[in-house]
């Protein structure tokens, strides 16, 4: 029998976790958002208000739907808070060792019968369902950022997941008006699997001098039609992502056509992990962004 998820569990506030505890209230589900300081539940709280607000202004919901979704959320900063939810959704840092330590405290706290989803974007379903008490009822639910614009999410299973809750976690997934892609447990999966390989690329043609920031951007948007360019694209995915992600890659494929450009790797030990700190291969600090090289 499939589990019917009534009550969702969203660990970590940031922009991922906010924007999953956004779309589960406007669904109709009863939300808790839960991180480890007040202060980064409030901020996650803020966005999710700034976000309804948005989508007001565009008309696609009306006051009553945000005073609904608004009012199915609870915030806390308590872990035993999660303990009646049916699906707890991980959204933390790309970091395994992080995603172990969360699983280790909330694994206690959970119904035997709840799933725990993982939103990461690179790591093995697999070993981090090792990694919990429940493997059978682990699986990867992968939003895509911005979590209310973006339609797809990449359902993973891992070598464990068993068939009901995968159904539970995909019948959850188009209540939120989500189109699901169905991904085999490699590093990476689909989406970022093309993705980062392609923005890596472009930093290595930045790298080798071949175009300038705004050349290459200016290059994909107007040549290949894409919506934004690869770097103004890294900037707003963050770059300390975007090298974990082709680190994932390159140590999961053993292939060299995945190795992290060395800029990619200067740039995030300088902290220019783009627009979250203000510079990246753009500079944000100005009315305009600019390129920083």
């Amino acid at each position: 029998m499939v589990l019917e998820i009534k009550k969702v569990g969203v660990v970590g506030a940031g922009q991922m976790g906010n924007g999953i505890a956004h779309v589960s209230a406007l669904a109709g589900y009863e939300v808790v958002l839960h991180d480890v300081s007040q202060d980064q539940v409030d901020a996650g709280i803020e966005a999710v208000e700034g976000n309804l607000a948005r989508q007001i202004g565009k008309g696609t919901i009306n006051e009553d739907d945000r005073n609904r979704a608004m009012g199915l959320i609870t915030p806390s900063v308590n872990i035993d808070s999660l303990a009646d939810c049916d699906l707890v959704v991980e959204a933390v840092n790309e970091n395994e060792q992080v995603k172990r330590k969360v699983y280790a405290a909330l694994c206690p706290v959970l119904k035997p019968e709840a799933i725990l989803g993982s939103n990461t974007s690179s790591i093995s379903i697999t070993r981090l369902a090792s990694a919990t008490d429940r493997p059978e009822k682990f699986i990867g639910i992968h939003f895509m950022n911005p979590v209310p614009i973006m339609e797809l999410v990449e359902l993973v299973r891992g070598i464990a997941t068993e068939d009901e809750t995968f159904e539970a976690s995909r019948v959850y997934t188009e209540r939120l008006g989500k189109t699901v892609a169905v991904s085999e447990d490699f590093p990476a999966f689909m989406v970022n699997r093309i993705l980062l390989p392609m923005i890596n690329e472009a930093i290595y043609t930045l790298y080798e001098g071949v175009g300038s920031v705004e050349a290459i951007d200016t290059a994909m948007r107007l040549g290949a039609n894409h919506p934004m360019g690869p770097l103004q694209l890294a900037d707003f995915i963050g770059l300390d992502t975007c090298l974990s992600i082709m680190q994932v890659l390159y140590e999961g494929l053993a292939d060299s056509k995945y190795r992290p450009c060395p800029l990619l790797v200067k740039y995030v030990e300088a902290g220019w992990l783009g627009r979250k700190t203000q510079r990246g291969f753009y500079d944000y600090r100005g009315e305009v962004p600019v390129p920083t090289r």
